[in-house]
């Protein structure tokens, strides 16, 4: 059954790759952003690139919430892992990400775990309210991240910790907002985007109306995705027919997961544990706008930044890294000089060389870049 069901797959992908090449307008060329970081692993994983034609230009954007979080919040997250009465929790890609250059014996959390910090990798908030609760004596600390898909259950680790009376589980928030990075990418000056491939994962929380600014301010079209190749494929399809046809709307090619108002329980225990933060620093984009997650002050005492007054540093990113760029469109991984060299899965310079989700890895891993090189040589 499994091969028959590749064999329609694969007949169902040259059929799209047919139609995308004969719905192209002869001198045009389509620039489309997928901006998920799952859907950029996707695409070079199965190779949809190669699918398409000429015409159709992906750009990666800053869908990866790994890559796109600073160096002075990896620098407070291992500021706060130092400390010796903390248990630092976190997921398994942020244990590799590069802080600033000054403590060079814990530049990262997994450097500062070799150098005795009590660091732990977690699988879900739910590990991290359970080591709070075998941990009585100790200041567990959570360092949560990722876009809208992850910040329901870190509310739900706060409301938990408030019912059970933890008062040694303590959340370090970098939650951050699928929209406001759209909203940067649109007004920046650096690359023109014709229409996104929206992201699934996020649109199954937030909903399909959550882009509707994108086509009425913006005049970009928006189709989220799946994350099956055949769902890239389709929404690249219903992107082109768009621009075709003049028209500018949102489309839920993801009708199987995303709804238009998304999950309305998962949005009431952001709003009721989260409020917008008035500026939040992205790696790429800047201080944006209303892009950030804080917790309310009724869950204060669940604040890391309350409970643990943290010192902000200014620390440049590696000047030969172009992770920054990478994020917001403006150049492809295999441009930076240190891509595959000096900056490999193994020794990655980047956040974009160290996440599943980043696009740097996505080149390397499944071997793009080489087919480029094999060519120019």
């Amino acid at each position: 059954m499994k091969y028959v069901d590749e064999f329609r797959d694969g007949v169902l992908a040259r059929q799209l790759s047919r139609a995308i090449a004969s719905a192209m307008e002869p001198g045009r060329t389509y620039r489309l952003m997928e901006f998920c970081g799952g859907h950029t692993h996707a695409i070079h994983r199965y190779g949809i690139q190669d699918l398409l034609p000429a015409q159709v230009e992906l750009i990666h954007g800053p869908g990866c919430p790994v890559c796109v979080l600073p160096m002075a919040r990896v620098d407070h997250a291992i500021e706060l892992a130092k400390r010796p009465e903390v248990i630092l929790c976190t997921y398994a890609d942020m244990m590799r990400v590069p802080g600033s250059p000054q403590d060079k014996a814990a530049q990262s959390l997994l450097g500062a775990k070799a150098a005795g910090a009590d660091v732990r990798m977690v699988y879900s908030s739910a590990d991290a309210v359970r080591l709070a609760r075998e941990n009585p004596n100790r200041e567990v600390v959570f360092f949560a991240i990722g876009f809208e898909t992850t910040t329901p259950p870190t509310a739900i680790a706060i409301l938990q910790a408030a019912t059970l009376g933890l008062a040694n589980f303590t959340v370090f928030c970098n939650h951050v907002l699928t929209p406001a990075a759209m909203q940067a990418i649109l007004e920046s000056d650096d690359v023109h985007i014709d229409g996104f491939v929206g992201p699934a994962h996020v649109s199954t929380v937030i909903g399909s109306d959550a882009y509707a600014f994108v086509p009425q301010r913006y005049h970009r079209p928006v189709v989220i995705a799946g994350f099956e190749p055949l769902d890239v494929m389709q929404a690249i399809y219903m992107l082109v027919r768009q621009l075709n046809n003049g028209e500018c709307v949102v489309e839920n090619e993801f009708t199987r997961a995303v709804t238009p108002a998304g999950n309305v329980k998962a949005c009431a225990l952001m709003q009721q544990v989260f409020e917008v933060r008035n500026r939040f620093e992205w790696r790429g984009l800047g201080w944006l706008p209303a892009s950030g997650l804080k917790i309310r002050a009724a869950y204060a005492q669940f604040d890391a930044e309350v409970r643990f007054p943290l010192v902000d540093h200014a620390w440049a990113d590696n000047r030969a890294c172009e992770c920054a760029a990478v994020l917001r469109g403006r150049t492809k991984p295999r441009d930076c000089k240190l891509f595959g060299t000096v900056c490999t899965p193994q020794t990655p310079v980047g956040p974009c060389m160290v996440s599943s989700e980043g696009a740097c890895a996505a080149h390397f891993t499944y071997g793009r870049f080489r087919d480029v090189r094999v060519t120019a040589e």
